[in-house]
């Protein structure tokens, strides 16, 4: 199967978390997936989406709902993670387009959550880590968060930091303004 490099996918998901370790009996899982389609020719981001996913193994904790805004009600109304892959899958072609998250954390999580429900990755191998590319395009001796790698591009944050939506769509500003500046040269 052939790849598509029309568009990137870029990922950003939201987990249930806690201010320390989670309650005995549950873990860190996927809650929202935010995504946001990248026109690779242009530079433009055409499309911005929220899926809900209703966690099976943790419950939303109120630190949780106060990082994302997300709670028990809100990813109540969610689907399965099952569900999630295959509209990643159907809609979105996953498997067959590079796609992008910053830093390595949305990756991990995914590879574990479908390890762990024996749910085949819906994703291609061709992953762009945008959060060391930043780095290494901006001569940084280290990685930055998101939010400082916006300062730094001197771009506003878009929507509300840690709604998966929101975030996919600045990483896709970001991105984007990597690579019209690698066309650029």
């Amino acid at each position: 199967m052939a790849r598509k490099l029309d568009q990137i996918l870029i990922v950003d998901i939201e987990a249930t978390c806690w201010p320390g370790t989670p309650p005995e009996g549950q873990e860190s899982e996927i809650i929202e997936i935010g995504l946001c389609l990248l026109d690779i020719a242009s530079g433009e981001r055409l499309e911005k989406r929220s899926i809900l996913v209703k966690p099976k193994r943790s419950k939303v904790s109120e630190f949780c709902t106060e990082l994302t805004t997300l709670t028990p009600k809100d990813v109540s109304k969610g689907v399965s993670f099952e569900q999630a892959c295959a509209i990643l899958e159907q809609e979105y072609l996953s498997k067959r387009r590079i796609w992008a998250s910053y830093g390595e954390y949305d990756h991990d999580l995914f590879q574990r959550q479908c390890d762990s429900r024996r749910v085949q990755y819906p994703f291609s191998k061709g992953h762009i880590n945008v959060k060391t590319l930043f780095a290494i395009m901006h001569a940084l001796p280290y990685e930055v968060g998101m939010v400082r790698a916006l300062e730094i591009m001197g771009v506003e944050l878009e929507g509300r930091h840690h709604r998966g939506d929101d975030d996919a769509w600045n990483i896709a500003n970001i991105l984007s303004k990597l690579l019209l500046v690698r066309q650029n040269q």
